[in-house]
């Protein structure tokens, strides 16, 4: 890897991350503030409030924005504490979506039903669609929806010049050597909170880590741990949107990091027991390409949300003991 390499790949993080940025400020505004509506509209029973986590996060690409929204209908006293776990439950799930997006790009094959579904060969005709509605179509929602398609095709273009500047990689053993670190838990972990608490985006940490998986050095021994990181990391963004409110705001942000914790040290304590007790050394050195990364992703967020579902009462006074009402916050 040389100098144009890196060059290469700081410039496709720069493509992707603000790619994010454009396709969900784009959404959001599309949506002119409904969504706060009707995230405080449609919690009136546990179940919808925790699919509408998982549907407003798939659909607007970010945890971090649906959980700040969150925070702030808690802050204005429209939610109440136990409505806004359970969109942040379902939060969750839905960013998980991305991760399946971006693991078209790992796409293989020569067959015609393979190649429609690669970004190279669908991103092109999106980025059209998304500049003759930008530029000229006069109607403001349709302008939105051409930022949209462009914020996509930015960052699914970025993603492919990480992935190409990376797949050099392979051939340096240091780098191997680096990854290998990862297999043990704690590096891993707070790798994976640092780079998602700097760029504010789990998404774009997993995008990241699912570059880096093209070049072949990156294993389910070394992903796993990273990826809970990443989980931990994408709470910043909602500690930092809870400063200056309610003491109910500040704990609905507390909620959504002990989540994160609280599943990490579970489900990674129980995957190295699994792991000693049946021999499983092996996926310290087995690949895994961008679609095992989403699904580890989704299967992590998914077992995580089902262990905490039954102590939504336990976040909550954890989240109480925290900041207790007598204290100032």
């Amino acid at each position: 890897m040389d100098i144009f390499d890196l060059l290469s790949l700081l410039g496709g993080l720069s493509l992707f991350l603000f790619g994010m940025q454009l396709m969900g400020g784009a959404l959001e505004k599309k949506a002119e503030g409904e969504l706060s509506n009707v995230l405080s509209k449609m919690t009136s029973s546990p179940a919808k409030g925790f699919f509408l986590g998982i549907v407003v996060t798939a659909v607007i690409q970010s945890s971090s924005a649906t959980t700040v929204m969150v925070v702030g209908l808690v802050n204005s006293g429209i939610l109440n504490l136990q409505q806004a776990i359970r969109i942040i439950m379902g939060a969750n799930i839905g960013t998980t979506v991305t991760s399946w997006i971006l693991s078209l790009t790992g796409l293989a094959g020569e067959a015609w039903y393979i190649q429609i579904f690669k970004p190279a060969s669908f991103v092109p005709v999106l980025a059209v669609i998304g500049i003759i509605l930008f530029l000229f179509i006069k109607n403001e929602k349709h302008k939105d929806t051409g930022l949209i398609l462009l914020g996509f095709a930015t960052l699914m273009t970025g993603m492919d010049a990480m992935s190409d500047s990376v797949s050099g990689l392979q051939d340096i053993p240091e780098f191997t050597n680096i990854l290998t670190l990862f297999t043990n838990p704690i590096p891993g972990v707070l790798a994976g909170t640092i780079l998602t608490a700097i760029i504010q985006s789990s998404s774009a940490s997993v995008g990241i880590l699912q570059a880096l998986s093209a070049t072949g050095a990156v294993t389910f021994g070394s992903a796993i741990p990273i990826i809970m990181g990443q989980n931990i990391g994408t709470c910043v963004t909602a500690m930092i949107s809870s400063v200056g409110t309610s003491k109910n705001a500040k704990r609905a942000a507390l909620i959504h990091l002990y989540f994160n914790i609280g599943g990490t040290v579970v489900l990674l304590t129980a995957f190295y027991l699994v792991k000693k007790a049946f021999s499983l050394e092996a996926v310290d050195s087995m690949e895994i390409d961008q679609a095992g990364i989403a699904f580890v992703h989704t299967v992590f967020n998914i077992l995580c949300t089902v262990i905490w579902l039954p102590f939504i009462h336990l976040l909550e006074r954890l989240a109480g003991i925290s900041l207790p009402s007598g204290k100032r916050a």
